[in-house]
């Protein structure tokens, strides 16, 4: 292995190996607590544009299992400890590294990630860049930003997935980088999904006349989406709406309610989420750096949960509208599933609708 530095925005280096991709990659970085579902984790669009660091130590031990991609990488990098090169299970098709390198993303490995990751939580995420030298002026850091990523990982054209089994319902998927297991939790409920591209018309959208309509996961800023925005606005009230992740954040924007920036978000498969009105925690998978302001919706939408940690908003239902929007994952695959009867919550709206 070759010598690689990994070089944090405010200064800091650490000298470790390089792995995968050649050339250097230039990212936020961001770190994730979960133990396991590194495959997801890479393959997971949200991570656009950013350098991922794996708090837990050893990665790569379960090799590469291609039926558990979520997506295509669209990371900018990674960060581990120990990188298992030699992997053990019936499933896997190779090793990480071979991976990283087929995908020509750089890899790191070698450094303390339990320092860098003290460093991010103390100061915030910051921009990072892994290398083979380091950089005498690091301006180039300071001016990089995660610029308006959702069209890049977004479909680019309408594609439909058939129910599994029986044909109950018809739902539009509208792809702001949506994980794979979304698509799959709704056709292995009876819906008959056509995914739309991140830029599609309120008006096409109806004029397919579904029977509900599911905002998905993806990456960036909220606020750098005015147009997905004004499509939403346009749909509430019209057809019942499931938000995760970005789809919540920017349904909050669309009823007229603010986002933040939040230190160094919420990532991993280990986040507990109060549910208000059933007084449950629920331990949640999580991959966001904004939240929405709970209380810039007073009186257009309900807080239904709230992160047990920070008392951030995790959740939003909207009376009246057919709308409910949770930050969280109810999907996630590798991750809890504690929430998955939030599908069924959707069901029951789209058959109250149908069949009123």
């Amino acid at each position: 292995m070759k010598k690689a530095y990994l070089v944090l925005e405010n200064g800091e280096i650490f000298q470790g190996w390089r792995f995968g991709g050649a050339g250097e990659a230039l990212g936020e970085a961001v770190f994730t607590t979960g133990m396991g579902g590194y495959l997801e984790t890479l393959t997971d669009h949200s991570y656009a544009g950013q350098i991922i660091l794996q708090t837990f130590p050893l990665i790569g031990n379960y090799g590469v299992i291609p039926e558990d991609f979520e997506g295509k990488c669209a990371a900018r990098g990674y960060v581990v400890r120990h990188l298992c090169d030699t992997p053990s299970n019936f499933r896997s098709q190779g090793n990480l590294g071979d991976l990283l390198e087929k995908w020509n993303i750089p890899g790191v490995c070698g450094v303390d990630t339990r320092r860098i990751t003290r460093i991010l939580r103390e100061q915030g995420v910051m921009n990072a860049c892994i290398c083979d030298a380091v950089p005498e002026n690091l301006d180039f850091l300071k001016a990089y930003r995660v610029d308006h990523p959702v069209a890049k990982v977004s479909c680019t054209k309408k594609t439909e997935y058939p129910a599994v089994g029986q044909e109950r319902f018809r739902v539009t998927l509208i792809d702001y980088g949506a994980k794979k297991n979304i698509l799959r939790s709704l056709c292995s409920r009876g819906c008959r999904v056509t995914a739309v591209p991140w830029d599609t018309s309120a008006e096409e959208i109806l004029a397919d006349n579904p029977d509900g309509v599911m905002l998905s996961n993806g990456p960036g800023d909220p606020q750098d989406n005015a147009g997905c925005v004004r499509v939403i606005g346009a749909l509430l009230g019209k057809v019942p709406i499931f938000g995760i992740c970005l789809g919540h954040q920017l349904t909050a924007l669309a009823m007229g309610g603010d986002t933040v920036k939040l230190k160094y978000g919420h990532r991993g498969a280990n986040q507990p989420v109060t549910d208000l009105a059933r007084g449950r925690t629920y331990m949640t998978s999580q991959n966001h750096g904004y939240a929405v302001v709970g209380e810039s919706l007073t009186g257009r939408g309900v807080v239904t949960h709230i992160n047990a940690n920070d008392g951030t908003c995790e959740g939003v239902e909207y009376p009246g509208l057919d709308c409910f929007t949770v930050q969280f994952h109810p999907e996630a695959c590798a991750g809890p599933r504690d929430t998955e009867f939030l599908f069924d919550q959707f069901m029951q709206k789209m058959g109250g609708r149908k069949h009123a």
